[in-house]
């Protein structure tokens, strides 16, 4: 299937590594123009280049970058198609010692640059024939992770704000939709689980697996894609059935 995305134009951010990666490799397959977005200046780049995609190193908890990195974009291919928000998570914390300071940290590091890439983003999309937008979440909006006080407390909330705004940009044509990732194998599980992830975390997901990076690209892609034009507001799961939750 031609998913239609030669020649758009999208910035991916989280990008050197795990999903973004994964994202930004598979928009590049389908001939997307990539703009890959992440701090890791040097690591960014080797995997622009290999990829034949562009890297802009930049800390998106800054205030004026997401502006920044979307002005870029513009300048390199003379427009923008799609954004896509990625960004690390949360430190734990159980919901007992959850201090003011934890909740602010949180909102600094997933919600306002989402709010400000967005609103960077927007004027541009509205000039696509095709505007998407696409954040990375976690399957944990629809089931409460335990020990991750701060990303159950916020993560909510930037589904109610991209649900809001997709109400809001689906008259010009612009989707908006979240992924929600469960277990999926990155670099980032090994760094966890450096003597292996303990067998009933695997036993606990009905598709017997973890997920490969490439399986949450595909959904991702999907979604980005002039296809899924009237696919909008919506968070979709990709867990291999880990979520239980009927909404």
């Amino acid at each position: 299937m031609d998913l239609g995305l030669k020649g758009k134009t999208a910035v991916v951010g989280g990008a050197s590594s795990g999903m973004g990666l994964g994202i930004a490799e598979a928009l590049a397959a389908e001939g997307a123009n990539v703009v890959m977005v992440a701090r890791r200046k040097e690591l960014l780049e080797d995997h622009a280049a290999r990829i034949g995609a562009r890297a802009v190193a930049a800390d998106m908890t800054s205030p004026g970058e997401p502006a920044r990195v979307v002005g870029e974009a513009v300048e390199l291919f003379g427009g923008l198609d799609i954004v896509l928000w990625n960004s690390g998570g949360p430190r734990p914390s159980p919901a007992r010692d959850l201090t003011a300071r934890h909740v602010t940290e949180t909102v600094d590091l997933v919600l306002l640059p989402l709010i400000r890439l967005v609103e960077a983003g927007v004027p541009h999309l509205r000039q696509s024939s095709s505007g998407r937008i696409l954040a990375i979440t976690t399957h944990g909006v629809k089931e409460p992770t335990p020990g991750m006080a701060a990303s159950n407390a916020i993560r909510p909330g930037i589904h109610g704000y991209l649900k809001t705004l997709a109400t809001e940009l689906g008259p010009d044509g612009i989707t908006v939709n979240i992924l929600a990732p469960g277990r999926i194998t990155t670099p980032r599980r090994d760094e966890v689980f450096p003597g292996g992830v303990p067998q009933h975390l695997t036993d606990e997901i009905p598709m017997g697996r973890w997920g490969t990076v490439q399986e949450f690209a595909d959904v991702a892609v999907f979604l980005a894609s002039p296809r899924a034009s009237y696919v909008t507001g919506t968070t979709t799961c990709v867990d291999g059935g880990l979520t239980k939750a009927a909404f």
